[in-house]
């Protein structure tokens, strides 16, 4: 039983999320418009179901009781000169417009009723003081008259009601006044909380435009204390990472220029070094030792630097895999290129040339063929490279973008750690794949 409790209650959570809005600003009106509703129900209820049912039974029931009275009157006397002087006594003393169609039937009971108590509460009166559902009402025809039709002995009665004695005009007031006070007060706090969520937004928008590298530089504290507490700790938070960014980029430039420094050293002295035969080899194996170190001081600068300095623009991103698969083919690699001739994207183009390369050049040190294309898929673009290398093991593919571990090929285990920095840092992802040439295939998802 409480297992099918727990169920139930599950049931209903996931029924409720997927009817409720998800917006902030959803809710909060939600939260205000139900108890409103809920309070302008009560209302209304209150007033429809005992007010204007009171008010609405009493005056039917009093032209019920001046029908039946002038009725009894005209039944009373069987001069026409009398009838007439009734007749005309009601139209006088109750302002009711009543006419006989001698021997008619009523074959055709139809009511045409409107919304409201009036109606029932009239019915409700004929049928008790006559005894009899032989009558119609019409409340739709004349804008100024209730029109009843009343089946007696002698024919059918033609009465005209005036309107106002059985219409309580106070319930479309009272609607109205509701049915206004409610929304305006929706369109106050509609606007008041507009105005809070736009806040919030901002700050989400700011806070999304610096975690993808974009210098939107700080943003104005505005809406309720809460929101202008959290602009300015957004603010601050920017302020010490660019900071921090910029002390870690000038030290490490610092210690690149340290390090180079006796590496250059280093390979003057072997470039001048006088080489036999047998020493040769070794002098060969440490310059490539030094090339390879200056490789990886290059390396781990890039990496820690993270090209946080560069803005990103407008960038035709066609025009740049076109780049990079030209200098892979200077460099002896087959490429082949798919792109459509424009694909523009807001970039930072040199951080994205140097992801892409990266994982052309992975590609060209492990195979023979290469295959890059690009295509518009939705709100993204995708990037794929792919080649007919030995690929690498699924178990491994996420392992390989943590630094230092796709090293052991020749490279400084870094290369595919700041690919995916870089297209992470543009709110993108990239994954590793089986490709289609029998390798592995890299795909590239950038939002448009």
């Amino acid at each position: 039983m409480a297992r099918l409790e727990v169920f139930g209650s599950r049931t209903v959570s996931r029924a409720a999320r997927k009817v409720l809005p998800r917006s902030l600003l959803g809710r909060s009106l939600l939260m205000i418009l139900l108890p409103l509703l809920l309070l302008q129900a009560v209302a209304l209820q209150i007033f429809y179901g005992s007010h204007l049912d009171l008010v609405s039974r009493r005056l039917s029931s009093a032209i019920v009781g001046e029908i039946a009275y002038t009725l009894d009157m005209y039944h009373r006397f069987d001069d026409p000169t009398d009838r007439a002087r009734i007749l005309r006594m009601a139209h006088h003393e109750f302002d009711l417009a009543m006419t006989l169609d001698p021997g008619a039937r009523l074959s055709n009971l139809h009511w045409v009723n409107i919304l409201g108590p009036m109606d029932d509460e009239t019915a409700a009166g004929l049928r008790y003081r006559f005894r009899d559902d032989a009558f119609t009402t019409d409340w739709i025809s004349d804008p100024d008259s209730v029109l009843i039709q009343l089946q007696q002995p002698e024919g059918v009665w033609h009465i005209a009601v005036p309107r106002k004695r059985l219409y309580a005009g106070t319930i479309y007031i009272f609607v109205a006044w509701l049915a206004g006070v409610s929304l305006l007060v929706f369109l106050i706090a509609a606007l008041f909380m507009r105005n809070q969520v736009r806040a919030i937004r901002r700050l989400a928008a700011a806070a999304e435009a610096f975690g993808m590298g974009r210098d939107i530089g700080p943003i104005k504290p505005e809406g309720a204390v809460e929101v202008r507490q959290a602009a300015g700790a957004f603010n601050r938070m920017q302020e010490r990472i660019r900071r921090f960014l910029a002390q870690r980029t000038e030290m490490l430039a610092g210690v690149s220029h340290d390090l180079r420094t006796p590496l250059t050293r280093l390979r003057l002295a072997l470039e001048v070094m006088p080489a036999s035969e047998e020493t040769q080899q070794d002098v060969f194996g440490m310059q490539a030792d030094v090339e390879e170190m200056d490789r990886m001081i290059a390396g781990y600068l890039a990496f820690a630097r993270g090209e946080g300095t560069e803005q990103a623009e407008p960038v035709n991103l066609s025009a740049v895999l076109e780049e990079v698969a030209a200098g892979a083919r200077r460099a002896g690699a087959v490429v082949a290129l798919d792109v459509p001739p424009m694909l523009t994207l807001s970039l930072r183009v040199d951080a994205v040339r140097r992801a892409v390369t990266n994982l052309v050049d992975n590609a060209r040190r492990h195979a023979k063929h290469i295959a890059m294309a690009a295509l518009l898929q939705g709100r993204s673009v995708l990037v794929i490279v792919d080649d007919d290398g030995p690929g690498i093991p699924m178990d491994r593919r996420e392992s390989v973008f943590r630094a230092f571990e796709s090293g052991a090929a020749g490279g400084t285990g870094l290369g595919l750690t700041i690919a995916r920095d870089i297209v992470r840092a543009h709110g993108g992802d990239i994954v590793l794949e089986d490709s289609p040439l029998g390798g592995l295939r890299a795909r590239i998802r950038l939002p448009v």
